[in-house]
């Protein structure tokens, strides 16, 4: 066949490349949800199967005690003011609002009644991990992810350590004690800074408000309370270590990871908190 009768291409012709690209643009105009549905079900998976090789290398050899117990310092006693603080105030305005409306009612001293069973089963464990949680997750994300963008993970990896069980493991363990300690710390300081308020404010005496908070309580109340904060420590620590894993663009990428780590670990800890709350009830 000659050149002359050889049929020409057609060049408005999109290729088969450019039309699948053409479409995917298209639907992502038309339906942007569906490309984030995708990259968070692809995140999740990833913190799945994070958390789950931490968990195996936890029972491994050489053991990570030393380095969980150097974390468990770094994320857990530097965190003691800020959760003292939050308890101090959270206990101070559950009191205080109580016993106002309670007051109307003439039940002005069951207030110790409500105010431990709240900060038990819900403000205790709630508050600590987003105030201190947002700090650990943030810190995590941070600290790791610069490991990333200097190519530290990758020279762990050249070494032939294992960056999971070296980085993550003891981090995980870490906050999974973390946050049931300094839950129950700050059980401890809400309910003392609510005796205050009732006192001065109401003439409540500190022994009637202890007692009624004593004989109201029960260790299913506060057990409750501290395997949720075991629950959120975990959440925490594996959305720090996958967003600092996973950290791409340089240090602007950096900050923009521990941003999303305090935004998800806020929103994960809250929508967990419910279902913990339906399934405690439930037992």
């Amino acid at each position: 066949m000659s050149a002359r009768s050889r049929p020409r291409p057609d060049l408005h012709e999109p290729r088969e490349t450019e039309l699948h690209e053409m479409v995917q643009q298209e639907l992502s105009s038309m339906l942007p949800w569906t490309a984030r549905l995708k990259d968070g079900l692809a995140a999740l998976g990833g913190m799945v199967v994070m958390l789950a090789r931490a968990t195996t290398r936890l029972f491994s050899r050489p053991s990570s005690l030393g380095e969980s117990a150097y974390q468990v310092e770094a994320l857990g006693v530097r965190s003691l003011s800020i959760a003292t603080l939050t308890a101090l105030f959270a206990g101070l305005v559950l009191s205080l609002q109580f016993a106002f409306f309670m007051a109307r009612f003439g039940v002005q001293h069951t207030v110790g009644k409500v105010v431990v069973l709240t900060l038990f089963r819900e403000l205790g464990p709630v508050l600590t991990a987003l105030t201190v949680g947002a700090r650990i997750g943030s810190g995590i994300t941070a600290e790791l992810g610069s490991m990333k963008v200097t190519e530290q993970i990758d020279a762990i990896r050249a070494l032939g350590a294992d960056p999971v069980k070296k980085l993550v493991t003891p981090r995980l363990v870490a906050c999974a004690v973390v946050m049931p300690a300094l839950t129950a710390l700050a059980d401890v300081f809400g309910v003392a800074a609510g005796s205050v308020v009732v006192y001065t404010q109401y003439e409540i005496p500190f022994e009637q408000y202890f007692r009624s908070a004593i004989e109201t309580a029960t260790l299913m109340d506060f057990g409750s309370g501290i395997a949720k904060s075991a629950v959120f420590g975990v959440i925490i620590a594996v959305v720090g270590c996958y967003n600092g894993f996973t950290v791409a663009g340089g240090t602007e990428g950096v900050g923009r990871a521990t941003t999303e780590t305090v935004a998800i670990t806020s929103v994960t800890v809250c929508l967990s908190d419910f279902f913990l709350t339906k399934l405690f009830l439930a037992l």
